[in-house]
C-alpha cells in the first residue's frame, strides 16, 4: 500500500477506526473523514509514522463530502480508495418512528455514500481503485425494529452494484462488505424511535466480532479485488443463505433472534 491513498468516513469509531489503523499497518497514506474531529485528530496522533488528513466532515451535507475528496486530492494527488462506512442505526417499530429519524438514517447512510462516491469517481477510475461501501447483513435481509437501517443498507447495495456496472470496462474495482454484529459504538448513537440516540447497546458487544478483525478481512477482500463480502458464519453468511432459498424460515430466525435483544420494541409473545 505504499504510496496509496485511502480515504475513509467515519473513521473516529469502530470499523471506521479499525480501518484506518489496518491501512496505517499497511504502510498507506490516510484521509480520515468524520463530524468528531478531535477523534480524528487523537487517531492521527497515535499513527505518527502515517501521512494522516484529518477533515471535519458531515456526510449528510453534499458540499461537506465534496470538500473532503477535493481536499484529499489537493493534498495527496490522488485516491486509490473509498470505503464509505460512516453508518447511523435505528431501533423502533416503523409504526412508531418519526419519519424526521427515519429520513437521518437515510441521510447519513445512503445518501453520504452517494455524495462522496460522486465526487471520488472520476479520481478512482483514473487511479483504477476501489469504491467500497460497508453495508450489514441488513443490507441482505431485513431486520425488524429497525426499517430505516435495513432500507439504507439495501439502497446503497443496490447502488454500488449499479456503479460496478457501469464501470464494468473502466478498470473500477467495486466492493460491498456486509459484516455480522461487529462491537462497535453504532449501537450506541442508534436512534429510537423519537430520533434521540439509545445511549447503550441492547447486545452483548463481548460476544461479537472486534472491529479490528473486521476490519483485517476488509482491507484483504479489497486487496484481492472482491465484488462482495459477507462476515460471520451464523449471523451473516447462514443468513444471508437462508435469506435466499428458504425465506420463511429466515424471516422467523430473524424475528425470533431480534426479539431476543434487551428491551427488543418486537413482541416476545409471537415467538416460536
Amino acid at each position: 500500500m505504499n504510496g496509496k491513498v485511502v480515504v475513509i468516513t467515519g473513521a473516529s469509531s469502530g470499523i471506521g477506526r479499525a480501518l484506518a489503523v489496518e491501512y496505517a499497518r499497511r504502510g498507506a497514506s490516510l484521509s480520515l473523514a468524520a463530524r468528531r474531529i478531535h477523534l480524528l485528530n487523537e487517531l492521527r496522533d497515535m499513527l505518527p509514522d502515517t501521512d494522516i488528513l484529518t477533515i471535519q466532515t458531515d456526510v449528510t451535507i453534499e458540499t461537506s463530502c465534496k470538500n473532503l475528496i477535493n481536499s484529499t486530492v489537493q493534498h495527496f494527488g490522488r485516491i486509490d480508495i473509498l470505503i464509505n462506512n460512516a453508518g447511523l442505526s435505528m431501533r423502533a417499530l416503523f409504526d412508531d418512528i418519526e419519519l424526521t429519524a427515519f429520513k437521518q438514517v437515510i441521510d447519513v447512510n445512503f445518501y453520504g455514500t452517494v455524495y462522496c462516491t460522486k465526487y471520488a469517481l472520476p479520481h478512482l477510475i483514473n487511479s483504477s481503485g476501489s469504491l467500497v461501501g460497508i453495508i450489514s447483513v441488513a443490507g441482505h435481509i431485513g431486520l425488524p425494529g429497525r426499517s430505516a437501517y435495513s432500507a439504507s443498507k439495501f439502497a446503497v447495495r443496490g447502488f454500488l452494484d449499479t456503479i460496478r456496472l457501469e464501470n464494468l470496462y473502466t478498470g473500477l474495482h467495486v466492493l460491498v462488505a456486509a459484516p455480522g454484529f461487529t462491537a462497535s459504538e453504532i449501537r450506541k448513537s442508534a436512534l429510537k424511535a423519537d430520533g434521540t440516540p439509545q445511549g447503550d447497546t441492547p447486545r452483548k458487544e463481548n460476544k461479537m466480532m472486534s472491529s479490528s478483525a473486521c476490519a483485517n478481512l476488509i482491507a484483504n477482500a479489497i486487496e484481492k479485488r472482491k465484488r462482495s463480502l459477507v462476515l460471520t458464519f451464523v449471523e451473516g453468511k447462514l443468513m444471508v443463505f437462508l435469506g435466499k432459498f428458504f425465506p420463511v424460515l429466515a424471516d422467523l430466525l430473524t424475528y425470533k433472534h431480534m426479539a431476543k435483544e434487551h428491551d427488543s420494541p418486537l413482541s416476545k409473545e409471537k415467538m416460536f
